[in-house]
């Protein structure tokens, strides 16, 4: 099997699509301006209400098409249980040995799903065992520069937000290439949206964040670090 190519940006979801929803648009950008971009899927599907693992599959690899991104794998984490566990911190760890991002994207450390939250801290404790040089994991140790959480899921004031307006409409078509998820159908149709409001919905909230710092569309994110400001003339966000 070929080495993967190195990427300097992965997200890391629990589940197909949520890359696409959370932050689809940020990995346009990077793309845009010749930052290598991945998704690493924790899970397959398999316990979803819609779709099987096979046509998530199918549509996981059209939607990393139309985002650009130059590597994509799923792992095998039971769908519904991704928990913290030494186990699947090593196979993600392994992941990032291979990979070797700079930045790491992960769902934010609360909300509905567990499944999200457990990711959030799975991959971070992840991160920090990748870097450990006696964990073998059969590649050499490497720990990513940067952890983000993409918070788009959960009600909070982000850190800092990406301007995604160029993007908008190329992060809407890759979310509905997951028709297993989001075309109108009677399975699940109390637990999803319908058809027609994805795309008001997914404009309105972009919108919300983009107003936020004077742009069209933007997606949101955390840090857990204090950020570092050379020139204050350079701050880009105005203030009155």
């Amino acid at each position: 099997m070929a080495e993967p190519p190195i990427v300097e940006v992965l997200a890391i979801a629990a589940h197909r699509d949520d890359a696409e929803q959370t932050c689809g648009g940020t990995l346009l950008r990077m793309k845009s301006l010749g930052v290598s971009t991945g998704i690493l899927d924790l899970t397959r599907g398999e316990a979803g209400t819609r779709g099987t693992a096979e046509e998530r599959a199918a549509e996981a690899a059209e939607a990393a098409r139309i985002l650009g991104v130059g590597w994509r794998e799923a792992l095998d984490i039971p769908d519904g249980q991704v928990e913290n566990s030494w186990a699947n911190r090593l196979k993600i760890a392994a992941v990032l040995r291979r990979v070797r991002p700079r930045v790491v994207i992960l769902p934010y450390w609360a909300g509905r799903h567990p499944d999200h939250y457990n990711a959030a801290t799975l991959g971070y404790e992840a991160c920090f065992l990748s870097g450990l040089a006696k964990v073998d994991t059969g590649t050499a140790p490497y720990r990513p520069f940067k952890i983000v959480y993409a918070s788009l899921y959960v009600d909070v004031r982000p850190s800092f937000v990406v301007d995604i307006t160029d993007f908008i409409e190329e992060r809407y078509r890759a979310l509905m290439a997951y028709r297993s998820q989001y075309a109108n159908q009677a399975a699940g149709s109390g637990l999803f949206v319908p058809e027609q409001e994805i795309r008001e919905r997914m404009f309105a909230e972009a919108q919300h964040y983009g107003t936020l710092a004077g742009v069209h569309y933007a997606e949101p994110f955390v840090q857990k670090e204090v950020g570092l400001v050379d020139n204050l003339t350079m701050i880009p966000v105005q203030s009155l």
